[in-house]
């Protein structure tokens, strides 16, 4: 007999209401779990003791919430909407229209099912086996296939309606899983064939943009609020601290909370009358908000700690020897046919095995075509390393990327002074950026959100000021310098 097991809650899209997740998180505390994980694609998952097991199992069918057991039989539906409005905002896709899709999955998909907005590069697009991906004309999306047990992609040969996604995915997961066909042609045409869906021809694949990812965590003004993400370096949330903030959410009228691929979270809304509340229950739970943007960049795999103890071990040699990372995200696979996201993939794998037994481990690792996390093809750099030799095998990869973007730089920067020398003269201008979300001070403007008038050189900035967008200290403020075009 087992003496724990894993459950795993599906969020769909990874949104969830502060009420529904209070309910499953006290439902867990009455059981005996202190500790929740969120998983890679958007999901609750949690260890239980088999003793504690069917108490929680009988209260959670009580209360209609569904779940599975050890099992991955029904995939988690992700998608971009945790980004939506706080890293950027579609030309047409808003939040209203990723709720319009999810209404209609009336079936748990056996399948895993992606939906992107093109613009971001906060999510995976093609991590999924049906990948939808907003196209620029308004409601309609493509959708690429990938077949299970499968590397290669093919591009649906029409744009998708809004209205249709949900019938259309169930079609092609049934066709998918019940019927033999040979070919992408013959796919749509059993998918097609006495069904009308309302489309568009899709006459180009999608235009996707450079991989960068957003700083995720802590506070951060958009408009008139802020969102907050948060961050657990063991990736681990204790049920205490999110039933606080669970209750916060419902008496300051914040409706959603969002899961990210990130195993992270993102709380959208918050007003300012507010944001000392949301301070009290951070410092009231010891809830650090600022950690590295090179620690952010990881992908673990789910229901395991291995991932997460490699990921600690490099991050405390990049801190060492002060690597930039930017650009990149790591995933890290501990398990064979697992997936993670990454632009550079570090592979676990048994040298010596005895049955599930492996005395003997070493590392692989492999960095995707042109560095993009989306592409499905990866780039063997090192084999059969020893766990201490992978950072500075990390190390030398990350000054590969960097000097490959330092060139393309290189030739754009010139490429823009011949033009600006020969249109108009230009000065340069000293100002100070926050190193997380690079908003800018400008002694020239001051900082009319913190009361620091025009003028006022940055030397003579209080002690206590802070970045009036995501509340960095000063001292993350680093000089730069921009053009200035008369």
């Amino acid at each position: 007999m087992r003496d724990y097991y894993t459950l795993k809650v599906n969020l769909p899209a990874g949104i969830v209401s502060p009420g529904t997740l209070q309910t499953i998180l006290s439902l867990a505390y009455e059981a005996k779990v202190r500790r929740v994980r969120f998983g890679a694609r958007q999901q609750l998952l949690m260890t239980v003791h088999y003793e504690d097991m069917r108490f929680l199992e009988k209260d959670l069918k009580q209360h209609q919430i569904a779940y599975e057991l050890n099992s991955e039989q029904y995939p988690n539906i992700i998608s971009s909407y945790c980004g939506e409005n706080v890293f950027r905002t579609g030309a047409w896709l808003r939040e209203s229209e990723y709720h319009m899709v999810l209404d209609q999955f009336d079936y748990q998909p056996q399948l895993k099912v992606n939906l992107s907005d093109s613009n971001q590069s906060f999510t995976p697009f093609f991590t999924g086996n049906l990948n939808f991906i907003a196209s620029s004309e308004p409601h309609f999306w493509y959708l690429y296939v990938r077949p299970r047990q499968h590397n290669s992609l093919f591009r649906w040969p029409e744009l998708v309606y809004t209205n249709d996604i949900g019938r259309l995915a169930k079609a092609v997961e049934e066709t998918l899983l019940q019927q033999d066909y040979s070919g992408e042609e013959a796919l749509y045409k059993l998918v097609t064939t006495g069904q009308n869906f309302i489309t568009q021809p899709a006459n180009e694949e999608v235009e996707l943009p450079d991989f960068s990812l957003p700083y995720y965590e802590g506070f951060n003004r958009y408009g008139e609020r802020s969102w907050l993400g948060l961050y657990r370096r063991d990736e681990q949330f204790s049920i205490a601290f999110l039933l606080d903030v669970c209750a916060l959410c419902l008496k300051t009228r914040i409706g959603e909370l969002c899961v990210t691929p990130w195993k992270s979270l993102v709380i959208k809304g918050i007003e300012e009358k507010d944001r000392a509340n949301w301070s009290y229950i951070l410092g009231k739970h010891n809830i650090n908000v600022r950690h590295a943007a090179n620690e952010l960049a990881w992908q673990t795999e789910d229901h395991t700690d291995a991932g997460t103890e490699l990921k600690n071990y490099v991050i405390r040699n990049f801190e060492k020897n002060d690597t930039r990372t930017f650009g990149l995200c790591f995933g890290v696979q501990t398990r064979a046919k697992s997936e993670v996201f990454g632009s550079v993939l570090i592979r676990k794998r048994p040298l010596i095995q005895l049955g599930q037994l492996a005395l003997f481990s070493v590392y692989d690792l492999y960095y995707t075509e042109n560095f993009n996390p989306n592409s499905r093809v990866y780039h063997l750099v090192e084999k059969g390393l020893l766990k201490m030799h992978v950072p500075n095998q990390l190390n030398r990869l990350c000054r590969k990327f960097n000097a490959r973007r330092s060139q393309e730089r290189v030739e754009t920067v010139r490429v823009e002074k011949e033009r600006t020398e020969a249109a108009t003269p230009a000065d340069a201008v000293v100002v100070h950026q926050c190193s997380h979300c690079f908003t800018v001070y400008d002694d020239q403007y001051g900082d009319a959100r913190r009361g620091i008038p025009a003028g006022t050189p940055f030397s003579q900035l209080p002690p206590d000021y802070a970045c009036s967008t995501c509340d960095a200290p000063k001292e993350d403020m680093h000089e730069v310098e921009v053009v200035s075009v008369s």
